[in-house]
């Protein structure tokens, strides 16, 4: 039924644990706790569960983020420069 369902819709190289780790990826992202997410996919140990953990790269940039504006705000710094994109071009020489 798996192979009927892919040639049907194009789809090459998928498979349903695939899908499961997508799930546990996005799980993740979201904020569900490894207890859950290990429940829902029935792992018996977290450990088996705390691989998709790594993948979670959002919550690391946000914790980096809050770090880096308690570290400014102590500083005294209330509004810190504002990062804009460089536009490409040519070099001038």
């Amino acid at each position: 039924g798996w192979e009927r369902i892919l040639r049907r819709a194009g789809i090459e190289d998928l498979r349903l644990h695939d899908l499961r780790r997508s799930l546990a990826s996005f799980q993740i992202d979201a904020g569900v706790s490894l207890a859950v997410i290990g429940k829902g996919l029935g792992h018996q140990s977290q450990a088996t569960t705390a691989v998709y953990a790594r993948l979670a790269q959002e919550p690391v940039r946000d914790a980096m983020e809050k770090g880096a504006a308690a570290i400014l705000a102590a500083a005294g710094v209330t509004n810190p420069a504002k990062v804009v994109p460089i536009k490409k071009g040519k070099r001038s020489a």
